[in-house]
């Protein structure tokens, strides 16, 4: 890991918990805190949630660009599958959405269960492509451990453990980073405590150890702007979500208190 340039954030956690919300507020502190550095957000979620949370239009997805070079392939083009490959390449980057301040593109959901060795294989070879090119790569992952089990995410730079107050949430995260420690090559992981109901409850919260980067209580405006599908880049400063997004980064010195870089 030592030389790479690029700081991959991970965000990852069983479904429900606001991961998503994390990974979009993360990818907002991030243009403000670094603005002139070059930001990604990739969903690597099949259910795609992070587009909305950045407000951003999917047009062509990972996914499909796998797609096309399959039925090439099938359909007896003469090109070498090296060829084929390197125009995925290409097409990955024509791909990307740019956004103001960072730029986006989504993996995909697969037609089929049958698909997802393959889409898996070829999300860590985009993900690798990409973080060359970018300063900041934040990957929303999809719920519980399939990506880590499957060693998708194995070239990460910090792992972000997103979990609500509830067992399961805690377990997941446990075996998340259980797995990681295993799997994965990272240099730093933590947890976020979301939508607690009071910090009170914090007290009674095991992660097993995994460092605790913020305490983050339920946040009502962030559930409206779900509710209306609106993007994190219009919650107040002072919402609970920014704060403690904000709090969880400069923990993991991604950006100086205060939000500068």
């Amino acid at each position: 890991m030592e030389g790479e340039k690029a700081k991959i954030l991970a965000v990852a956690g069983k479904g429900g918990v606001g991961k998503t919300s994390v990974a979009a507020t993360m990818v907002r502190l991030l243009t403000q805190a670094c603005p002139h550095k070059r930001i990604l957000a990739i969903d690597a979620d099949p259910a795609v949630g992070l587009s909305t949370a950045l407000g951003i239009e999917v047009g062509t997805t990972v996914d499909d660009i796998r797609r096309s070079v399959v039925e090439a392939a099938e359909e007896g083009d003469t090109k070498t599958a090296v060829e084929l490959l390197s125009e995925a390449r290409y097409q990955i980057f024509d791909a990307l959405v740019e956004a103001e301040g960072f730029s986006f593109i989504a993996i995909g959901r697969p037609e089929s269960a049958g698909c997802y060795c393959k889409v898996n294989a070829y999300l860590k070879e985009v993900i690798s492509i990409l973080a060359e090119n970018f300063d900041y790569v934040v990957i929303d992952g999809e719920a519980g451990i399939e990506q880590i089990n499957r060693r998708v995410m194995e070239k990460v730079t910090h792992l972000i453990l997103v979990t609500d107050s509830s067992k399961k949430g805690t377990q997941v995260i446990q075996t998340i980073r259980a797995v990681a420690d295993e799997l994965v090559m990272y240099r730093q992981a933590g947890a976020i405590l979301n939508r607690l109901p009071s910090l009170d409850v914090t007290e009674f919260i095991d992660t097993g150890g995994i460092p605790v980067l913020a305490s983050i209580l339920s946040d009502a405006s962030l559930a409206e702007f779900d509710l209306k599908g609106e993007n994190v880049f219009y919650l107040p400063e002072n919402s609970c979500m920014v704060i403690g997004v904000r709090e969880a980064l400069e923990k993991l010195e991604i950006i100086g208190e205060g939000g500068n870089q």
